[in-house]
């Protein structure tokens, strides 16, 4: 009797923490970028950073993040099914697009396997939600702090890859470069309306194809 008990007791715990944490699969968030120690950057570098901004696109299985800026634009796209990513990059007229398989997206972001994640008491409100903070240290000395919204986390995570395994959906997040400068994402705007399906198209020409 006692262990069904038991039994009971954990899957009635488990059933509160899925009940607390809702699954978005629809929505576009919009995040600004601030710099710290820019100073230590070149002109043109910390120039573009400032006048940039980034967009989150999550439908089911598919997510896309646009990085946009006067002169540059990046557009990674990626498919949870089958853990492929594709990225396309504008320069003025110049169109480049790169195809990555899922074993070439690990391979890129590699330098995340291993990282220790700390998880904080420190707490924030973004845009409504209540954000806790927590720690993501990299082998190579590179650190992430972050604040995640605990009350809901995106449909796919692996396309920031390093934020795969925080459980919620981060809406701000702050690097440290190796000269000592931060960067710092936050969500702006959060509207979790139906993204079009449009948004997640792979060009089919007009791109240069890169390896």
């Amino acid at each position: 009797m006692k262990i069904w008990t038991v039994i009971l007791l954990s899957l009635f715990a488990q059933s509160i923490v899925c009940a607390q944490t809702r699954v978005v699969a629809e929505c576009t968030v919009n995040y600004s970028i601030q710099i710290k120690g820019d100073e230590k950057m070149d002109n043109e570098t910390a120039a573009l950073l400032k006048s940039s901004s980034k967009i989150v696109y999550i439908k089911g299985n598919d997510s896309r993040v646009d990085l946009l800026s006067t002169t540059f634009l990046q557009t990674l796209i990626y498919d949870k099914s089958t853990g492929t990513a594709v990225i396309m990059r504008e320069l003025g007229a110049n169109k480049f697009m790169t195809k990555l398989d899922n074993k070439a997206w690990a391979n890129q972001n590699s330098k995340y396997t291993g990282m220790v994640i700390t998880y904080l008491d420190e707490v924030k409100q973004i845009l409504g939600y209540e954000c806790k903070k927590a720690i993501l240290q990299l082998n190579d000395g590179n650190t992430f702090s972050v604040y995640y919204a605990t009350a809901i986390t995106p449909s796919v995570r692996e396309f920031e890859f390093q934020f795969k395994d925080i459980p919620g959906f981060v809406l701000e997040y702050e690097t440290v470069e190796g000269k000592g400068e931060k960067i710092t994402f936050t969500a702006t705007k959060i509207n979790l309306n139906p993204v079009p399906a449009s948004k997640f198209d792979i060009p089919t020409s007009g791109y240069r194809l890169l390896n």
